[in-house]
C-alpha cells in the first residue's frame, strides 16, 4: 500500500520547514527572496490544485517542489560553508550560490506557469458566464459588453 498523497496541511508544513531552514542557515537575502517567491506561488496555487486534476503532472510538481525539490536544493547549499559556497566556482565559473539561484529561478518560473494554468480555468469560467449572460439578457445589436438593462 502506498502512502497517502500529501494534504494541503502537509504542503504548508513543508514550506514552514523551508522557512526554518532559511532562518537556521542564515541564507543570504538573494536566496531568501527567491525562496519566498516560490513559497508564495505554491501557497497561491494550493486552493486551485483541484483545477489541475488529481494526479496530474502539474499537481505533482507543486507538491514535489514544496516537499522535495525546494528543500533539497536549499539544503545542499546551506550545508556548505558560506564563504566557500559564495566564492568558489564549482560548476565552470559558477559558485554554489549561482547554481542555487539558477535552480530557484527555474522552480519559480515553473510554479508561476502552474499557477497561471490553475487560475486559467477560473478565468475561463468567468468568460463562459459572461457569454451566458449576454445570450440570456443581451440584445442582438449589443457588442461584446454585457447589456443588462437601459442605461
Amino acid at each position: 500500500m502506498s502512502p497517502p498523497a500529501p494534504t494541503e496541511a502537509d504542503i504548508v508544513a513543508a514550506l514552514a520547514r523551508v522557512e526554518q531552514m532559511l532562518a537556521d542557515g542564515n541564507a543570504p537575502p538573494v536566496v531568501v527572496s527567491r525562496v519566498h517567491r516560490i513559497a508564495g506561488l505554491i501557497t497561491d496555487t494550493l486552493p486551485r490544485l483541484r483545477n489541475l486534476g488529481q494526479g496530474s503532472y502539474d499537481s505533482y510538481s507543486v507538491v514535489a517542489t514544496a516537499t522535495d525539490y525546494l528543500p533539497e536544493a536549499l539544503g545542499g547549499y546551506l550545508r556548505l560553508p558560506r564563504e566557500w559556497a559564495d566564492t568558489r566556482p564549482i560548476d565552470g565559473y559558477k559558485t554554489a550560490l549561482m547554481v542555487l539561484i539558477d535552480q530557484l529561478e527555474l522552480l519559480a518560473a515553473t510554479m508561476d506557469s502552474i499557477l497561471d494554468a490553475a487560475t486559467r480555468s477560473d478565468a475561463q469560467a468567468l468568460i463562459a458566464h459572461g457569454h451566458f449572460l449576454q445570450a440570456k439578457f443581451g440584445h442582438p445589436t449589443d457588442g461584446p459588453d454585457l447589456a443588462l438593462g437601459p442605461a
